[in-house]
């Protein structure tokens, strides 16, 4: 059956569980009794499908982690959120939708008493394409500015420019730090390894903007890939942009990559299509390690941290997470003694 949704075309599948309630981006189909959920195409090659989440925050105390959507449309070939540790139980490029995401936040947060750091974007993108059309993540943030809140968002996108505004005003009511991946400073070989967002060049825009607006940025240059980005010029190149644009700290895991099942075949399918012959190099390499580091891991890591010493960057993941998670009192308690 053929079906328009906000003048898309969709298709429509029958379901027993994760049915979706009547929502404007996700409506209710009823046939013979039955209920139907919606899979709605943002982009030719793109799918999502709704539910309704049992919860959004992860984490206690200090700091909460949410993720809005499952799955990724991005297309990085070494993305290790393919593992199939992670127990995804559809295709990871067709997006689980959690629709309810506003909802629950907005009721978990009105129930804390304590103000806190939220995070996004450790599994999956909140600014991959189909936020484009649902504009979740950007109702999040609206009840994290409403109830006090601090945001830390990680994403490799550009789309988080249209929610500046309100990253700006929950900076200055509590805390906002910006999260960007660069991995690459060569634009036709990000084009390679992250496909489906923007390339590095435009993420340097988005921390010169950041940096505009007195929002504090941290840039994760992970993971490195032997033989392919793991050079003394990349290194350096990513290095001077991110003092440039005044980034608080740099994310690095070490100087490699980490592969396990789920992911490894996704990244080797790669090897095979665009780097013919690299795939028997790692094998003969690693084997199946986990942990891949670059044979040139000691000489890239003493150049991170040489540099980052000398510019008074953050260059620990420890350093950069307390950051992160560290949610400041803008407005201390009052003692009796100011009285």
């Amino acid at each position: 059956m053929a079906l328009l949704h906000n003048n898309r075309p969709v298709r429509i599948g029958k379901t027993k569980k994760n049915s979706c309630k009547w929502q404007s981006t996700a409506p209710q189909c009823l046939m013979a009794g039955e209920l139907f959920w919606i899979k709605v195409k943002i982009r030719e090659s793109d799918e999502m499908h709704f539910v309704n989440a049992r919860g959004i925050l992860t984490g206690s105390g200090g700091h909460y982690g949410m993720n809005i959507y499952r799955g990724c449309s991005h297309g990085c070939i070494y993305c290790d959120s393919r593992s199939r540790c992670y127990r995804f139980t559809h295709p990871f490029e067709d997006i689980e939708v959690k629709q309810n995401a506003p909802e629950l936040l907005e009721k978990e947060l009105r129930s804390k008493r304590r103000k806190c750091m939220i995070g996004t974007g450790s599994m999956s993108d909140p600014y991959m394409h189909c936020e484009e059309e649902l504009r979740l993540t950007r109702k999040c943030l609206e009840i994290i500015l409403q109830y006090g809140f601090g945001a830390a968002i990680q994403t490799k996108s550009d789309r988080i420019l249209q929610d500046i505004d309100l990253l700006e005003k929950i900076n200055r009511s509590a805390k906002c730090v910006v999260q960007i991946t660069l991995t690459t400073y060569d634009d036709d070989l990000c084009r390679i390894l992250e496909p489906n967002v923007c390339n590095t060049k435009r993420r340097i825009e988005v921390l010169e903007e950041m940096q505009k607006r007195g929002i504090p940025a941290v840039v994760w240059i992970t993971p490195i890939l032997p033989f392919i980005n793991d050079t003394i010029d990349n290194i350096t190149s990513i290095l001077n942009e991110c003092i440039r644009t005044g980034v608080k700290g740099i994310i690095d895991f070490g100087m490699g990559l980490t592969l396990r099942e789920g992911d490894r075949e996704y990244y080797y399918a790669a090897l095979d299509k665009h780097f013919p012959g690299m795939k028997e190099r790692y094998i003969k390499h690693y084997g199946n390690a986990y942990e891949l580091p670059s044979p040139k891991a000691g000489e890239l890591e003493a150049l991170f941290q040489k540099t980052c010493r000398a510019n008074g960057i953050l260059s620990s993941p420890e350093e950069c997470f307390r950051f992160m998670n560290d949610m400041p009192e803008k407005f201390p308690q009052m003692s009796i003694f100011d009285l």
